[in-house]
């Protein structure tokens, strides 16, 4: 290990031990979350002005700011499926009936679609706005190497269909799933959960000492995951740093230039699916600015993580003890939204690769002829994108070979992905929150005593979770 190395982890120790301090004298955890963030961002910029992008004096930094970093993602994912489980299982006990079952996920997953749909034509709008076409963009040897990857990726997507992405939501081995070891392991969890909390509530009058068994079990199963979801959030400020100071020191700026058109594009059409998810906010008779602040720091983590799945934990808390939507809401939520109608992965940016990709093979972007098609297939195909990385290629192919539109121009835009990722899974997770928050509202059920509390929201427990 080079000199350069161990005072590049000293100085990120230090600013581990900046952020501990703020945490230890009781600073709003938001105000943690902004500070991991600012200080990630000027950090990883004066790593790459010292030593250059692909440094490997950077690469070796890296790998040990990844045990922070990385290690909070892991811990996240580990509390994912057993949080999911118990959280709908122990919603599923205190539902009077099925009928709400249905109308609360028909109601989340049609927020989830539509909003997916509205997304497309946002994509659709911006590309042909900003004029994008691949047709002229010039591809090094990383970009051939990830279009010749897409191409090898197509076989495997060509036969998927509406159907079989379905039936791939059915849990054929719950443990498996959870596991995590399948795209659609999350949804399958919880149609799984769903059958036990429906089986649990069957038995209520029949075995009413085993139903008060199991309800006190799963009540006590819930406060334990529950604590464990706190303890994991105290470490977001870290997690945050480390991850952005990831993204800002291995950023190519060259290539961010070159291809800045479609980034500036694509952060536009990002920024005006926000606007949008918080006008449906506000048509539902919240206000929007208040619903703003409250999901600012689980999207900063999206932002800096790029994983949909990942903020569920923190997802889950911030709708229920920041925006007042009750527990079983929430997680049919947050645990669709990481795998269906994702509004970035899955609806703004195949959409615009779709009509940046059109002009090359003789087709007019503007034509209705190609558009219908386009916003259809969008639509249906958001389901079952993983809410990991990865997920918006997986989105694109289907999109791009439904179309019959070639795969590997897609490889252009490998040198800008992260940092168009970054916007897209924050949007992802917005989607999920602006679902929660609609069912939530339809159905009567938001607490807007905590919605209209403008405390500061303390995800990881304030003063408590210090103990």
């Amino acid at each position: 290990m080079s000199f350069s190395v161990v005072g590049n982890i000293a100085v990120f120790v230090m600013l581990i031990m900046v952020l501990y301090r703020m945490q230890s004298t009781y600073v709003a955890f938001t105000k943690r979350v902004f500070a991991g963030l600012g200080m990630g961002v000027v950090f990883g910029a004066i790593l790459q002005l010292l030593y250059g992008q692909g440094s490997e004096v950077i690469r070796s930094s890296i790998e040990y700011f990844d045990i922070v970093g990385v290690g909070y993602v892991r811990f996240l994912q580990m509390i994912i499926y057993p949080l999911v489980m118990v959280s709908i299982i122990s919603a599923i006990l205190r539902l009077k009936d099925g009928t709400s079952l249905g109308k609360i996920s028909g109601m989340t997953i049609g927020v989830l679609v539509v909003t997916t749909m509205i997304s497309a034509i946002v994509g659709i709008g911006i590309a042909n706005l900003f004029g994008l076409t691949a047709e002229g963009l010039t591809a090094g040897a990383a970009e051939v190497a990830r279009g010749e990857m897409l191409e090898n990726r197509l076989g495997a997507v060509e036969g998927v269909s509406f159907a079989k992405m379905a039936i791939d939501f059915l849990p054929a081995n719950p443990f498996l799933d959870m596991t995590g070891a399948r795209r659609t392991s999350t949804i399958a969890v919880v149609i799984f959960s769903v059958f036990v909390g429906v089986a649990a509530t069957g038995i209520a009058k029949k075995k009413t000492e085993e139903f008060e068994s199991f309800e006190k079990f799963i009540k006590m199963m819930h406060a334990i995951v529950m604590r464990i979801v706190t303890l994991v959030l105290r470490l977001t400020p870290y997690g945050v740093m480390a991850l952005m100071t990831k993204v800002i020191s291995g950023s190519n700026y060259a290539d961010i230039l070159e291809l800045g058109n479609f980034v500036v594009a694509s952060y536009a059409a990002l920024i005006i699916m926000f606007l949008i998810h918080l006008a449906i906010v506000a048509m539902m008779g919240l206000n929007p600015m208040r619903h703003l602040k409250k999901i600012m720091p689980v999207l900063t983590f999206a932002f800096t993580s790029r994983t949909s799945a990942g903020a569920i934990p923190m997802n889950v808390k911030t709708q229920e003890e920041g925006l007042g939507i009750p527990s079983g809401i929430a997680n049919f939520a947050a645990s669709f939204g990481s795998t269906i109608g994702q509004n970035g992965c899955a609806g703004i940016y195949p959409a615009m690769l779709a009509v940046m990709i059109a002009p090359t093979v003789g087709i007019n972007p503007l034509d209705m002829g190609f558009l219908i098609p386009l916003i259809a297939i969008i639509t249906v195909s958001s389901f079952g994108v993983a809410g990991v990385g990865g997920g918006a290629t997986f989105a694109a192919l289907i999109v791009l070979s439904a179309m019959d539109l070639p795969v590997a121009l897609a490889g252009l835009l490998i040198s800008i992905e992260p940092l168009i990722d970054m916007g897209r899974t924050a949007l992802n997770v917005s989607g999920s929150i602006t679902a929660g928050t609609v069912t939530s509202k339809l159905l009567g059920e938001t607490d807007m005593e905590v919605f209209n509390n403008d405390a500061p929201l303390e995800l990881d427990g304030g003063e408590d979770a210090m103990a």
